[in-house]
């Protein structure tokens, strides 16, 4: 009986120890997924940022209206190239990120940005990604969309 019980909490405690590692693997490959997203984005490789979500994905995100809006990594592609052509120097600085379980990271950064007027932006935002067999299957985005009123 003592062996057997012995037996149980070896194979417990090897299984948890096993599942916490498979855990730090996703996180790691997690952070990995969102470091090269915000190397392609700085870039301006919109096509390759692109390429790291699913055929479709889901968005949440001020700018393309309430709810969940579908994307088709074209669209994806066109949205982020339109939005360079307005600000060329469009660049987004991690602040953190913070796993989430093994599908999600929450990424917080401050995209930045110069029109051709010479008005600049700096936009403080939190994303959080929901990333399966390597690529983006969810962009839930939150920022102040509200513009400050004139005082």
């Amino acid at each position: 009986m003592k062996k057997t019980f012995a037996l149980v909490v070896a194979f417990l405690i090897i299984s948890c120890n096993n599942h916490n590692q498979s855990k730090s693997r996703n996180a790691i490959n997690n952070e990995k997924i969102v470091k090269q997203y915000f190397e392609y984005f700085n870039k301006h490789d919109w096509k390759k940022m692109s390429e790291m979500y699913t055929q479709t994905a889901d968005f949440k995100d001020p700018s393309l209206g309430k709810g969940i809006v579908i994307q088709t990594r074209k669209e994806i592609e066109d949205k982020y190239a339109e939005l360079n052509k307005t600000f060329p120097d469009l660049h987004d600085k991690i602040i953190q990120t913070y796993p989430s379980g093994e599908k999600h990271i929450i990424v917080e950064f401050v995209s930045t940005g110069t029109a051709p007027d010479n008005s600049k932006f700096e936009l403080p935002i939190c994303t959080i990604f929901t990333i399966e067999n390597g690529l983006i299957t969810k962009d839930f985005t939150y920022f102040d969309n509200f513009e400050e009123e004139e005082k």
